[in-house]
């Protein structure tokens, strides 16, 4: 999966499925909804309209279910035709997992996904999780054939028109966020860590035109960001402190988004188990969805003031590392004792949080972190963190502060999901020019927006 490249089309044409493989995709009664003419010519002269009619009767989804239209060069796939209430209507986390497992060899290969406009995005996204880009496999290094993948979307239910060009662009924007957040968190540490984080920083604002501000090693220390300092001194490759920075003409307001980019997590001093380390190279979570959503949001036209802040560090353990009863004295002023350093999570985020509204002047601030490992645990620790960093706001800060936990979602299995770019990107939809990020944000397009909720609530409207 790690050499394909993704394209999403209007209409892939048609095609012999003997050169270009075929997966058609999608809850069951949206594959009911589709008319021969639409599938002819992807399907003929292999498949004929009684094989696919007997193909679709033979479905019954119990969560999915498959079918071959033509030995193992077609095939039918669908999805769970109802979700619980832990679930998209789109399904998303099934479209990925089918499409690992269905989805036919070759170098030139066709997804068709069949759902409603409304569940374009998420559909998108779920597929983009489908094709890693990381890989390290002995076998990968031998091929050299680039594999092509063609991403083209039947529109049952109303406005079911081909996807406008626009669409297509939003949709390949933010599976190219997912596919770079994923391969980030995929990386080992070894060739992911700090230096090379900030090199990956360097080339999405290349891409936009953007200059990072970078703040490193002892210049943390200098300036006062006691947390983040404290927790990477001890490795080799030293923490930084980088802002991305995107200030369109006609910003009405300034928001920031702040990663926790721990390369790698040892646990410090408190050191972590030979069960529980493996899998820590997936510390850097929240900073790689912040840089892959970036990117995706200001390509797609951010209307507002957007900052990126990334918070890297590796907690390793050597002669400078941080000791349980330590003090730190952090950016926002505050002392914090140290009694447990594999709780270092907050303390980068809480110098990130700090310095997001003290030197930003940020009016809406979002950290996103592979925060906890007791996520659901049944003595809050979740929200005990989140609150450790809003106190470093200040529980009277007047803005809007959200703490996204993503410790789980980030991975399935050994493999990385790019979780959190969809998410940023949707949430903060209303403050984009792009008509689809519009249409899934929470708010959605027809949210009352009369004269009375405009002017006391006009920074909760482009949220949530």
């Amino acid at each position: 999966m790690a050499n394909v490249a993704m394209e999403f089309v209007a209409d892939a044409g048609d095609g012999d499925l003997q050169s270009r493989p075929l997966l058609l995709l999608g809850q069951l009664p949206h594959l009911q909804r589709l008319q021969w003419s639409q599938l002819r010519g992807k399907l003929q002269p292999r498949v004929q309209e009684e094989v696919w009619q007997a193909a679709l009767g033979s479905l019954t989804p119990n969560p999915t279910d498959n079918c071959p239209l033509y030995l193992n060069h077609a095939i039918v796939a669908a999805l769970p035709s109802k979700v619980s209430r832990h679930n998209s209507p789109s399904a998303a986390m099934f479209i990925t997992r089918l499409i690992r497992n269905c989805l036919p060899g070759g170098a030139n290969r066709c997804i068709a996904m069949v759902c409603e406009r409304s569940e374009v995005f998420a559909s998108a996204c779920a597929i983009a999780r489908a094709f890693p880009l990381f890989t390290r496999r002995s076998c990968a290094s031998r091929r050299t054939e680039k594999k092509r993948v063609m991403v083209e979307f039947l529109l049952v239910g109303q406005d079911n028109g081909p996807l406008e060009v626009e669409t297509l662009k939003c949709l390949e924007s933010a599976a190219d966020g997912v596919r770079l957040a994923a391969r980030i968190v995929d990386t080992p540490c070894n060739e992911m860590n700090t230096d090379h984080f900030i090199e990956e920083i360097k080339a999405v604002g290349k891409d936009l035109g953007i200059v990072p501000a970078i703040i490193r090693d002892e210049e943390l220390k200098e300036k006062g960001f006691g947390g983040l300092y404290g927790v990477g001194k001890a490795a080799e490759h030293p923490p930084a402190l980088v802002i991305l920075s995107h200030t369109p003409v006609g910003a009405t307001q300034t928001i920031a988004w702040v990663g926790k980019g721990i390369v790698y997590d040892t646990g410090g001093l408190s050191i972590k188990g030979k069960t529980t380390m493996p899998g820590m190279k997936r510390d850097c979570g929240g900073a790689a969805a912040v840089l892959g959503a970036f990117r995706a949001a200001v390509k797609q036209g951010f209307k507002d003031n957007l900052h990126a802040l990334f918070c890297l560090a590796e907690n390793s353990v050597g002669p400078k590392a941080t000791r349980p009863d330590d003090i730190h004295i952090m950016y926002s002023g505050k002392s914090v004792e140290i009694n447990n350093t594999d709780a270092e999570g907050r303390l980068v985020l809480a110098d990130g949080v700090a310095y997001a509204s003290k030197d930003l002047g940020a009016e809406i601030i979002l950290d996103m972190a592979t925060l906890t490992g007791a996520q659901d645990r049944d003595n809050a620790q979740s929200s005990c963190a989140g609150l450790f960093i809003a106190s470093h706001l200040g529980f009277d800060w007047p803005g809007i502060w959200v703490h996204v936990d993503i410790a789980s979602p980030v991975h399935t299995g050994e493999r990385a999901t790019g979780f959190g770019v969809a998410l940023l990107l949707s949430l903060f939809g209303r403050a984009s020019e792009d008509p689809l990020l519009n249409l899934v944000s929470p708010l959605g397009k027809d949210t009352d927006l009369s004269a009375d909720n405009i002017e006391t609530d006009s920074k909760r409207r482009r949220l949530v």
